[in-house]
């Protein structure tokens, strides 16, 4: 990597990280500056790796779209989630995705929220009963698209080290 690439790098890497910070906002177009950060990054490289992570990351986030739209809405009223769960949750899910590649960021996310949780109510009973009313109304879709984000912020990170 030569060192006129280097701020090109670290301002896609700001747009991806913002987009897996606006996935946990409702509302936000986290998706969709993650997709956009990537496109920037292809445009500027114009090598075919570039263009097929571009593509696949592209399908992948299309696929998850869809399956979003088939998960039940989103309802934050109901179960008390907070902006220190969102907060926690996003930690848990990216310290498990860099901890354990991949797969971590599903206990992460799950654990981030049981943590908050239990430091809020306490006990491990009422904590756990929170964790599965918060996955049932919002953590299942929140968990899908954060999921596929990381896998491709993942994707651009390995590529721009290993390439």
């Amino acid at each position: 990597m030569d060192l006129p690439q280097l701020p090109q790098l670290l301002l896609v890497g700001l747009v991806l990280v913002l987009g897996l910070l606006a996935v946990l906002v409702p509302g936000a177009p986290g998706t969709l500056l993650v997709w956009a950060g990537l496109l920037w990054w292809a445009l500027h490289e114009r090598t075919s790796t570039a263009w097929g992570l571009l593509a696949g990351a592209t399908a992948l986030l299309l696929v998850v779209q869809v399956v979003k739209w088939q998960l039940p809405p989103r309802r934050l009223r109901g179960v008390g989630v907070t902006r220190r769960m969102v907060v926690y949750a996003g930690a848990g899910a990216v310290l498990g995705f860099v901890l354990l590649p991949v797969v971590g960021a599903v206990p992460g996310f799950v654990g981030g929220v049981y943590l908050c949780e239990r430091r809020r109510l306490g006990t491990h009973g009422e904590a756990w009963a929170s964790v599965r009313a918060v996955m049932r109304a919002v953590g299942t879709s929140v968990l899908v698209e954060l999921f596929a984000c990381l896998l491709v912020v993942g994707a651009w990170v390995g590529t721009v080290l290993w390439a």
